[in-house]
């Protein structure tokens, strides 16, 4: 299910081999979307006590703290992965060390060729207590790792976009510019038509997006005013009953 494969124990005829093909996907699934699940539930549980912990000295009110959970949602969500990527390869070597009689160097050098799916099969967890254990560390342990390099792609990804609507929004208004924000061509761009603009700059939304959205406002636009009011709700709740 992890990838892993040791090689101590291995398919040995043509039914059994077609059966590992169909299962060593489908259970990889399975197995990957529900501790992902499950470790984003703890992630998102423990990112509170992380920002407390951060901002043990300063009074932030709860708007604030709801504002530095969203700005920093994905690098606190790294740094607990780092962290509990650590506990996991320490108890993983600390387990090898003493019940499975490695010494640590050969116990940490099977701890990362486990955790990320090497598997030589050189060094490995052969006893009884040793394989019980492994069923649940080799799981947690190989998708923490998977979330953590996800994590931090997302961070690198997030930190881009950042960037990206900062020189958006720092950046100096031209004529073309006006131009291109200026939808209805009045020849004025207006509170509404500014913001799009610089949404599109920042790559938030497209031009088809756009489209879409002003097509479901020209459908609701009952009375073609160029306004949305009561009365063209009523009027498409009353064409949708009819």
């Amino acid at each position: 299910m992890t990838t892993v494969g040791y090689g101590d124990l291995v398919p040995d005829s043509a039914p059994v081999k077609l059966l590992a093909c169909v299962f060593v996907f489908t259970g990889m699934l399975l197995i990957g979307l529900i501790l992902s699940k499950a470790a984003d539930y703890l992630v998102e549980k423990q990112e509170i006590l992380l920002i407390k912990a951060l901002h043990i000295h300063q009074k932030l009110d709860s708007a604030a703290f709801l504002k530095e959970i969203e700005t920093n949602k994905v690098k606190y969500k790294s740094y607990l992965a780092i962290i509990i990527l650590a506990v996991l390869m320490l108890v993983g070597t600390i387990f090898l060390s003493m019940v499975e009689d490695l010494d640590i160097i050969d116990a940490f050098y099977c701890v990362c060729s486990t955790i990320t799916t090497l598997g030589y099969g050189d060094k490995s967890f052969s006893t009884g207590y040793g394989r019980m254990f492994a069923v649940f560390w080799i799981l947690t342990g190989t998708i923490g790792l998977g979330l953590l390099f996800l994590y931090i792609a997302e961070l690198f990804t997030e930190n881009r976009q950042r960037a990206l609507a900062n020189w958006v929004l720092t950046r100096r208004m031209t004529n073309l510019d006006l131009e291109a924000a200026d939808m209805d061509d009045d020849g004025a761009v207006g509170a509404a038509e500014f913001v799009i603009y610089k949404l599109k700059e920042m790559g938030k939304i497209s031009q088809e997006d756009i489209a879409l959205v002003m097509k479901e406002f020209e459908d609701l636009d009952a009375d073609e005013s160029g306004t949305l009011t009561a009365s063209d709700i009523m009027a498409q709740t009353t064409q949708t009953h009819s």
